[in-house]
């Protein structure tokens, strides 16, 4: 017969009314938001507390509640906030006393802290290795904090240049079926590395230095011939990359360069019966010293919650679902 689980209480102090209110959400949607997610159960009498469940996870939720309610002093908190400090402080992270020290990447427009251990790990590989691989699904944060990263590193004068690449492959359209010339056919491949350039720098400064040629974003084949020193590379998408591609574009980092590659292996644009680059890496490349991987899971997704529940949900299906070929039906 299991033991009892011993409650945990505490206070809340100071205790004020719209604070209190702005910390617990609307119809109390915060707390049934940890709740949902620390599986515990909350109670609590104004700012009295009770916590039940196991003594790691409720030790947690009080860090977590006490946290967001010096946030809420001075911050409108929401149930995105929260559900961006739940994946910030995470119930492994908070349960474990020995979290390393946070990283933080500085840009113009101000400081960027990745949320999470694996963000956290993600980084600071990028910041001991010269090639790192990011591999996981949409919304986690690759590509976002790969663009940090090189900002950073601009910045800091670490490098000379940043250099965004991306296979032109998206969904089965060919460039040639696109209007307008070539950089307009390419651009849109390449808004999302755009838009974090700009959300780190401005609008203003990105187009000084992409007439500097400081950043230059290209499409792969345009790597092919080239040597890369005392760069930032980013391959952005590199799931739709061929073998020959991938081999092409790691060969081309020289000296003082860093080089990113990031890409979700169970979003694969390439045609039927086309083996992805980044997906045979993996297998290539596991044991080389000097390469990091890291691997992000649904848990690690920092959009809008249901973006997580989806990728979830997908997995689970695809999980279930008989290998390709025991679906084809034999006619002997």
């Amino acid at each position: 017969m299991n033991a009892p689980i011993e409650p945990l209480r505490f206070i809340l102090e100071p205790f004020e009314a719209r604070r209190f209110a702005n910390l617990c959400g609307q119809l109390d949607e915060h707390l049934r938001l940890i709740e949902a997610r620390l599986a515990i159960e909350i109670r609590n009498r104004g700012n009295q507390f009770e916590l039940v469940g196991t003594s790691g996870k409720t030790s947690a939720a009080e860090q977590l509640l006490r946290r967001l309610y010096r946030e809420a002093e001075n911050t409108e908190l929401s149930p995105d906030l929260v559900h961006l400090f739940l994946q910030e402080s995470g119930i492994e992270e908070l349960c474990n006393p020995t979290v390393e020290v946070s990283v933080a990447l500085r840009t113009r427009k101000g400081m960027i802290r990745p949320r999470g251990a694996n963000q956290q790990r993600y980084v600071k590989a990028i910041l001991d290795h010269d090639i790192n691989f990011g591999i996981g699904p949409a919304g986690t944060g690759k590509t976002y904090l790969a663009v940090a990263c090189a900002v950073d590193a601009l910045e800091r004068e670490q490098i000379r240049r940043i250099l965004l690449v991306r296979p032109a492959v998206e969904a089965g359209e060919k460039l040639g079926f696109l209007p307008g010339d070539l950089s307009q056919k390419i651009d849109p491949y390449l808004r999302p590395l755009y838009d974090a350039l700009y959300e780190m720098l401005g609008f203003e400064q990105v187009a000084k230095l992409i007439e500097k040629q400081v950043i230059e974003v290209a499409p792969l084949a345009y790597m092919r011939g080239r040597t890369l020193s005392n760069s930032f590379i980013i391959l952005d998408e590199s799931q739709n990359t061929t073998l020959e591609q991938m081999k092409m574009f790691l060969t081309r980092i020289g000296f003082g360069s860093t080089a990113v590659i990031t890409g979700d292996i169970t979003q694969v644009d390439l045609p039927r019966g086309t083996k992805s680059g980044l997906t045979h890496v993996i297998e290539v490349l596991r044991d080389v010293p000097g390469i990091s991987f890291t691997h992000f899971n649904p848990k690690d997704v920092v959009r809008h919650p249901l973006v997580q529940r989806i990728v979830e949900a997908y997995e689970r299906f695809e999980a279930s679902q008989p290998p390709f070929d025991a679906k084809v039906q034999r006619h002997d």
